[in-house]
């Protein structure tokens, strides 16, 4: 990966000139670089980590593994693109193994995923089967640990 790209996603907040100087290069040049890479489409969107668990917000995460019938001249990109369109869904992926797409979708509750699965997603020509998880606690996100580390505490010995 570019350089420039992985200092972005460490940080996309990092300013123009600090990563000039990191990259030895000229401010104009990272911006036009940057530039470059969201007209290309390289660059998707920008967006911070959060942790939901400290908000407090009463959501439902789950994660569905989806089996599906490849139609003949869209093969799996005609159905993941409509799965992809429903609001729910926050990622999705072509998947090797068991089944062939993973998809990770978001609701106010346990009800709302749930109509999402059985009314909306099992409900499409082609979908096999599904099988969904849900999400208890987020350890690590985007590569972002969600809780500070403790101090390893030493036991005292006593003589």
């Amino acid at each position: 990966m570019d350089e420039l790209l992985r200092l972005l996603k460490e940080n996309a907040l990092e300013t123009p000139r600090n990563l000039a100087k990191l990259l030895a290069l000229s401010e104009e040049q990272v911006k036009a670089r940057i530039a470059e890479y969201e007209r290309q489409g390289v660059i998707r969107g920008y967006q911070a980590v959060v942790n939901e668990d400290l908000l407090g917000l009463d959501r439902v995460s789950a994660v569905i593994e989806v089996k599906i019938t490849p139609e003949r001249e869209g093969g799996y990109d005609l159905i993941a693109q409509r799965i992809s369109k429903f609001p729910e869904v926050d990622s999705m992926y072509l998947m090797s193994g068991g089944y062939d797409l993973l998809v990770f979708v978001k609701g106010r509750n346990l009800k709302e995923v749930a109509f999402f699965v059985s009314d909306k997603l099992a409900t499409i020509s082609g979908v096999v089967s599904t099988g969904t998880h849900f999400m208890l606690k987020t350890y690590k996100d985007s590569g972002i640990l969600m809780t500070a580390e403790k101090e390893q505490e030493r036991l005292q010995v006593s003589p």
